[in-house]
């Protein structure tokens, strides 16, 4: 089969892999009928995550047709067709009970990130994302040994096409967790940092649950440009203002500051030439940038939830301002199965349309050019969706 893999920091190719076969009794063989490239792919690509190893198969968000069963597998049968959720999860554990399905203590052979892990078990294991989260061979690829199938694969119906809801394995459940970890409800204002697929979702997201206001901060004025067209944000560039939290303050009444504050960026967040030079150095694994400015932009007693991915030690993280304003933080991984049945309602009725996000499909050959458009927002990228099997003449923009 043909597969995206790795071969080294923003060096990845097309590569004719060995077809995946069953290894236990409850896993099935998936035919990727589509498969998306996600900012967390970015942190692979760019060399970020330890544990991965040259030709490694990328790719968490996919979805297809099961072509083979284990004899364990009673939910899902030959020909379905379903959606995969990125974390890979148990339904039996001690967190799977709790609907935690991201803490998973079952699946994962790795360690996870954590530096201070004593004795604690590791988190579920991801598709797609190196040793550290279980080392399982990602989407990006024709085919997928998928474990924990009486768990994972997620039925979506026929009429629904697949860019609808493909979106289903990650990003549009790491939104709607993040927008319910920030208790948005009628009348919220809101900032959410970062306006990549899983910002734009949170911002869609957002103004269904009845945010009133919401302000989005990045530094491509084309992507505010649409956030602004679609959902009604108020657009602020960093790059021709570098203090959002100020002008938000400013811009809220009573100047409060906003109810919550949303950190789709993460550890990869553009900081201060001393950050740059601690990550270049390995002494700090994350930029704090980005946190420091939720945690002046909120309102005392207000939250900041942090859907955006985070390592390590970061430089400058107010905690003291932290706790003198009252300040909740909620984040993590996202439990998605527990999302999925009300996701799809939403989209079955209209409410939520995460393929307005889409800007480019293309082959699965011709993915490696979809990482370059996608990590230089290249063509005014939003989201690149690759089809394995289609024609490169039938690509779109």
């Amino acid at each position: 089969m043909k597969a995206l893999t790795y071969h080294g920091p923003h060096k990845v190719s097309v590569d004719n892999m060995p077809d995946p076969g069953l290894e236990a009794a409850d896993d099935i063989i998936l035919r990727v009928t589509a498969t998306a490239i996600c900012g967390s792919d970015l942190h692979l690509y760019h060399g970020k995550i330890p544990g991965t190893e040259h030709g490694d198969i990328f790719g968490h968000e996919f979805m297809g047709e099961v072509v083979e069963a284990g004899s364990e597998v009673k939910n899902v049968s030959k020909g379905d067709r379903v959606v995969i959720p990125f974390v890979i999860a148990c339904g039996d554990c001690f967190f799977c009970r709790l609907q935690q399905y991201s803490a998973c203590e079952t699946t994962n052979s790795g360690k996870g990130a954590a530096l201070n892990r004593k004795s604690i078990t590791p988190p579920a294991a991801l598709f797609g994302y190196g040793n550290l989260y279980g080392g399982i061979p990602g989407g990006q690829a024709e085919y997928v040994r998928v474990p924990k199938a009486n768990t994972g694969p997620f039925k979506v119906p026929s009429h629904l096409p697949d860019e609808k809801v493909l979106f289903l394995s990650d990003i549009l459940p790491t939104a709607w967790q993040a927008v319910k970890n920030a208790e948005v409800k009628q009348g919220s204002r809101v900032a959410i940092y970062g306006a990549g697929p899983v910002g734009l979702l949170s911002a869609a997201c957002a103004r269904l649950m009845g945010a009133e206001q919401i302000f989005m901060i990045d530094h491509n004025d084309y992507r505010l440009a649409f956030a602004e067209q679609r959902y009604g944000v108020v657009p602020i560039n960093f790059d021709k203002n570098d203090d959002p939290a100020a002008w938000i303050i400013e811009n809220t009444p009573g100047h409060r500051g906003v109810d919550a504050v949303i950190d789709a960026v993460g550890f990869e967040a553009k900081g201060s030439i001393t950050e740059t030079v601690l990550s270049t150095l390995k002494i700090e694994g994350s930029s704090g940038k980005v946190l420091r400015q939720a945690i002046a932009a909120v309102r005392r007693g207000g939250i900041v939830s942090v859907p955006g991915v985070y390592a390590g030690f970061i430089h400058g993280f107010m905690f003291g301002d932290a706790f003198d304003k009252g300040i909740t933080f909620k984040m993590g991984q996202t439990h998605v199965h527990a999302y999925l049945p009300d996701l799809l309602a939403l989209i079955d009725k209209g409410h939520l349309t995460p393929e307005e996000i889409v800007t480019h499909h293309l082959p699965l050959e011709e993915a490696a050019r979809g990482y370059e458009i996608f990590e230089k927002r290249q063509e005014e990228c939003r989201k690149v969706i690759l089809v394995p099997g289609m024609q490169s003449e039938k690509a779109t923009i």
